[in-house]
């Protein structure tokens, strides 16, 4: 009994931090990070797209409170260029990684980080109704412990300072959020596989 009360508080450590019960978001939420996303744009000298914002707003009011994979697929500049002009000397991937430095730190303390990254083989083999995506260089799915946590990443102050870098590496990209249906690869799943076989492998050696 010892060793499957071991494994249960294990696991249920596990599953609370890595689980968000804070439910829906609320107005007052949403108030304060469409604020943050407007203040973050206005102190980096951006402008945000009225598609965008819409967007944002939709997302926010639409939460579900449950846990979210972002799907990022993406073709890296040859030539990385800033915001204003400047070229940097720098290449894509030391962009990329000066930007997901912050990125990782963040995503990490929100029980949230990635669950695929991979490198294309091969152009786009079935293309409808979209131009200019022919070539991509990587897809990577991102989880998310809640819509809460990834605003809480989004809208960190570094991302001031690190946002020019990101849209300096790419030279195209889509992005966008999906909620599991069938999700084989969630750690909560996993891991309590994993308790489950060595509790039945340890149970033997513990009754002598």
């Amino acid at each position: 009994m010892r060793i499957w009360a071991s494994l249960f508080i294990v696991y249920g450590l596990f599953f609370t931090w890595y689980t968000d019960f804070g439910g829906k978001l609320n107005d007052n939420e949403i108030k304060f990070y469409y604020s943050k996303f407007e203040s973050n744009a206005l102190k980096d000298g951006r402008v945000l797209e009225p598609r965008i914002m819409k967007l944002l707003q939709k997302f926010m009011e639409e939460d579900s409170g449950k846990q979210f994979l972002m799907v990022n697929v993406i073709d890296m500049s040859e030539n990385p260029t800033f915001p204003d002009g400047t070229v940097s000397e720098e290449s894509s991937d030391d962009l990329m990684n000066e930007y997901m430095e912050h990125m990782y730190g963040e995503i990490l303390k929100r029980a949230s980080h990635p669950a695929f990254i991979g490198s294309a083989v091969n152009g786009s083999m079935d293309l409808v109704g979209i131009e200019n995506a022919e070539v991509w260089e990587t897809a990577a799915l991102f989880r998310y412990k809640s819509r809460r946590a990834f605003l809480e990443i989004v809208t960190h102050p570094d991302m001031n300072s690190k946002h020019k870098y990101k849209i300096a590496a790419l030279e195209k990209t889509i992005a966008f959020p999906v909620e599991t249906k069938l999700y084989l690869g969630d750690p909560r799943l996993l891991l309590g596989f994993i308790f489950l076989i060595l509790g039945l492998l340890l149970r033997p050696i513990t009754r002598k």
